[in-house]
């Protein structure tokens, strides 16, 4: 059997709807609660912070919503994605097991996040704002956004969390070759930055702060709204391309997945690829498994508690009902950046409710021991959170090679790790925590 197998689409075959998957939920899911009032919030109480026609997505119903002829020209720069089959890596591990990955890697950004960030752009021209701020953890979101601003004429401002600015200065570097500002946060640029600061002069910072820091600005700031890369409802929309390319080249191989498997922080990437797929099993009766990683450090589905709370420290944003660790949570500095966030984003959360999927999670020595081994074997050098799923698949491939059993594993490898190389020096050099 050759090394290397590759399902390619033609472009004609990239997707032109988004998925909702609360369209197919068997029960709806809770409304965000405004922080003042508690009541359910109305396009009203978000209009501050996000355009009108991005908050119609956000509360939206219907199944399926068209994608804009100008964003589909811009995806059409790297997509449709390829997805292939790890055949050394199952040889490696010497398991019956067939796996596939969709590499959402080959973005100009080198990641998943453009699929929300140049529709959010879009909108936001459309809806005549001039400027946007934003969060961004390891960076991959706020290179993406700040690409997407550039190709639309916006201006792009970065709070980015002060421990991923340290570690990943070539990010910082990418947003600024786009354009963009970006602030080490907690920062001096914004009333509740230096709170925090002056409470702990070396805070390594959270993605909830920085959250607080970029809704801050938002309001402070003329002709600016606020973009998110997680969470909410209508970035786990725009990245269901992901989920609908990936059925389509699932049947070109032949084959059916028995296990879907994507890395989750805010939770992104993992509905990208896994809704699509759970709203199969939903009308069609499926039974394919879902299974998302998170890490040790911040077990936001594993350990934490569905609730009613804030998306920011600062308490601004509206109630989300998720599971979280508390808006206060101040994760460990992991390297895995992305993944490091209090809560989990709503449909994610209310699908785990319904028992729709499962969730596990695994220390970072585990997760670069995992890496490396693919990157020994494919060739690809994974960026450090999809690593969580690299490591959940090697542990399912281990299993099937006990059992004997010949399932077909998916995963979705989000992102390559050439802008996270610090991190795998810390792992080779055996200093990692």
């Amino acid at each position: 059997m050759t090394d290397s197998i590759r399902f390619t689409l033609p472009a004609a075959e990239m997707p032109d709807q988004w998925y909702n998957l609360a369209a197919d939920f068997p029960e709806p899911m809770p409304p965000p609660l405004h922080p003042g009032t508690r009541e359910p919030v109305t396009l009203a109480d978000m209009s501050a912070i996000f355009p009108e026609n991005l908050i119609e997505q956000e509360m939206c119903a219907d199944r399926h919503i068209a994608i804009p002829e100008p964003v589909r020209e811009i995806y059409a720069l790297w997509r449709p994605t390829p997805l292939l089959r790890a055949v050394r890596l199952e040889k490696a591990l010497n398991t019956p097991a067939h796996i596939y990955y969709k590499y959402e890697g080959v973005s100009p950004a080198g990641s998943h996040k453009p699929n929300s960030a140049v529709p959010q752009a879009y909108y936001n021209q459309q809806a005549g704002v001039k400027r946007l701020a934003t969060e961004t953890g390891a960076g991959q979101w706020g290179a993406s956004l700040a690409m997407a601003c550039q190709l639309f004429g916006l201006e792009c401002v970065v709070y980015m969390v002060r421990v991923s600015f340290e570690q990943k200065p070539y990010r910082k570097l990418l947003m600024q070759t786009w354009g963009a500002t970006v602030h080490p946060s907690p920062s001096p640029a914004t009333t509740y930055g230096r709170k925090v600061l002056e409470a702990d002069p070396d805070c390594s910072g959270s993605l909830g702060i920085a959250i607080s820091e970029a809704i801050e600005d938002t309001v402070n700031t003329p002709h600016t709204k606020y973009a998110l890369g997680s969470v909410l409802n209508h970035v786990c929309l725009h990245q269901t391309v992901i989920g609908q390319e990936t059925i389509k080249q699932m049947e070109l191989a032949g084959e059916e997945p028995d296990v879907v498997i994507g890395c989750v922080g805010g939770g992104s990437n993992f509905a990208g690829m896994a809704f699509p797929f759970i709203g199969r099993n939903l009308r069609e009766g499926k039974k394919c498994r879902m299974v998302a990683v998170e890490p040790d450090a911040c077990p936001t589905l594993t350990k934490g508690d569905l609730k009613y709370d804030f998306g920011d420290t600062a308490e601004t944003t509206p109630l989300l009902m998720m599971y979280s660790l508390g808006h206060n949570f101040m994760p460990p500095s992991i390297h895995s950046g992305g993944l490091r966030y209090h809560g989990m984003a709503p449909m994610i959360s209310h699908a785990c409710k319904l028992g729709l999927m499962e969730a596990v999670s695994y220390p970072q020595r585990e997760i670069f021991e995992s890496a490396v081994l693919f990157a020994r074997t494919e060739g690809l050098v994974p960026a450090p959170e999809p690593s969580h799923a690299i490591r959940a698949v090697v542990e399912e491939a281990v299993k099937a090679r006990e059992t004997g059993e010949k399932k077909v594993i998916l995963f979705n490898l989000c992102g390559h790790g050439m802008l996270d190389l610090a991190a795998y020096d810390v792992y080779l050099s055996g200093k990692m925590e």
